[in-house]
């Protein structure tokens, strides 16, 4: 159905689940959102982030011998140059964060544009 609620589709039996989507010793500390005041680009900005995605960010400013706030600076930049900037600066991160963790994912299994995904 073309707009229909997906909870909609979840009435009736519930179907199996193949691959557990919570991996073992799941810490549910890492969804807890945290607030950090960070430098873009010398402006103060606050930005709120899910834990994991504050781990993430540090492991990518270590590998770039950089802090947390220039490479956020970077992100801020490239989208500016490449695309005019972007609204929801939040989830660009949050995406940028997984698509990090998926560069070495093989090719055909990385979706191409949100629409692909079921």
């Amino acid at each position: 159905m073309v707009g229909a609620d997906r909870r909609s589709e979840s009435i009736g039996l519930p179907q199996e689940i193949k691959v557990d989507p919570f991996v073992s010793e799941f810490d549910f500390a890492l969804i807890r959102p945290w607030s950090r005041s960070v430098r873009l680009n010398g402006f103060a900005t606050c930005l709120r982030l899910e834990q994991v995605y504050w781990d993430i960010l540090g492991r990518m400013a270590d590998d770039n011998g950089c802090s947390v706030s220039t490479l956020l600076s970077h992100v801020d930049r490239q989208v500016h140059l490449r695309h005019g900037g972007v609204k929801n600066f939040s989830g660009l991160v949050r995406v940028v964060c997984v698509m990090n963790g998926l560069r070495d994912a093989p090719v055909s299994n990385v979706p191409k544009h949100g629409h692909d995904l079921k």
